[in-house]
């Protein structure tokens, strides 16, 4: 099958794309029992199902070790060994099966854990306790277990939103491309905390700087771009996205632009959830729940970083709670929570829509999406 210039341009080379194996957390809503294993085939866009690789409760959120010998679960549950908290659990991949072999599990602090990232050395994993609003960092042990915590840190104060914002919730973490700083995106506090992190010991400074979100946006998730001048917020109360110029000296953040990523005319319910930039640094999606159900696709200008919608395209399901690009940058993947389904998108390498290619895979409750190159 003849590569397309956007395969050619990432470093594949004139061979086929290679295959590669992605994991699905669950919520257990639908029937999920845990994290389910796939194959897929980048070349011919095509997924073959592995089935359960681990039980687990509620594996939210997963982030994979660099070497991708290792897969590391938030359990996004509010009691653990009988405790007010939530577990972080860490995984063995066996590359031939797809299967996941449990290694150690651990409290994640607190209750309800949204989130978990690895800091740029891949020794260090940073998790986001929702509930309550907190930040734990555990370092990673040689055989891939997860260690003792390194760093605890507990927000306080409250935003505008009396329902969701009485308090703060943590919801998920960015390193910086030089991993000296951690930003929190904090959903209660409409705030971003810089913190600075010491991969020597995995700790995490006092005094963040503080970035502000518009009252009651809601901070959810962001994401660097590749050169470290730009992060890039979606706010999911208010289905906004926000631009932000990045010092990296400094870790300062000072907010460019604030757009909709919702349709024009667009009057219902506001929820947006996942947010992620093409490798090409073209294009940046964002998704929406509430009764969008779509992709909000952004053009980036280069220069300024700034973001233009170009589309919104459907999801062809409901509650699109996560979605992941391949590591091609080909293919998009969007779980659709409440309906049971990853569906698969071609990425036009030039304009950035989204054209499904028809295939489905049906899985309970879909959470998060991690690749692994095999």
């Amino acid at each position: 099958m003849a590569l397309t210039s956007c395969v050619l341009s990432f470093g594949y080379g004139d061979a086929v794309p290679p295959e590669f194996l992605f994991y699905v957390g669950t919520y257990k809503d639908h029937g999920g029992k845990g994290i389910y294993a796939y194959r897929f085939d980048s070349a011919a866009g095509q997924f073959e199902s592995l089935g359960l690789a681990a039980e687990a409760a509620e594996p939210s959120f997963l982030a994979v070790a660099p070497d991708g010998k290792f897969l590391y679960a938030v359990n996004e549950i509010v009691k653990y060994n009988d405790q007010p908290a939530g577990a972080v659990s860490a995984f063995a991949i066996q590359r031939e099966t797809g299967k996941l072999l449990l290694l150690n599990q651990v409290s994640s602090g607190a209750e309800g854990p949204a989130h978990i990232t690895l800091d740029r050395t891949g020794r260090y994993a940073l998790v986001s306790n929702y509930e309550r609003g907190s930040v734990a960092v555990f370092p990673l042990l040689p055989d891939g277990r997860l260690g003792r915590p390194s760093a605890f840190v507990l927000h306080q104060g409250s935003s505008v939103n009396p329902e969701r914002q009485k308090g703060p919730h943590a919801h998920a973490i960015a390193l910086s491309p030089d991993n000296r700083f951690a930003v929190v995106a904090d959903l209660g506090l409409d705030e971003l905390l810089v913190y600075r992190f010491d991969a020597a010991d995995g700790s995490l400074g006092r005094d963040p700087q503080i970035a502000k979100s518009l009252p009651g946006a809601g901070p959810r998730h962001l994401v660097f771009d590749s050169d470290g001048r730009f992060l890039y917020l979606i706010n999911e109360i208010q289905s906004t996205v926000g631009t932000y110029s990045y010092d990296a000296a400094t870790g300062k953040l000072r907010e460019l632009q604030t757009l909709s990523t919702l349709p024009k005319g667009y009057s219902g319910p506001k929820e947006a959830a996942e947010i992620e930039i093409h490798p090409s640094g073209k294009f940046l999606f964002a998704s929406n729940r509430g009764d969008d159900n779509s992709i909000a696709v952004f053009a980036i200008d280069p220069k300024s970083g700034t973001l233009t919608l170009v589309e919104n395209d459907s999801t062809r399901g409901k509650t699109p709670r996560h979605f992941t690009l391949d590591p091609t940058g080909r293919w998009l993947l969007a779980a659709n929570q409440d309906s049971d389904e990853i569906v698969l998108f071609q990425v036009n390498p030039n304009t950035g829509h989204l054209t499904p290619n028809g295939q489905v895979i049906h899985v309970p409750s879909p959470a998060c999406i991690q690749f692994v190159e095999r």
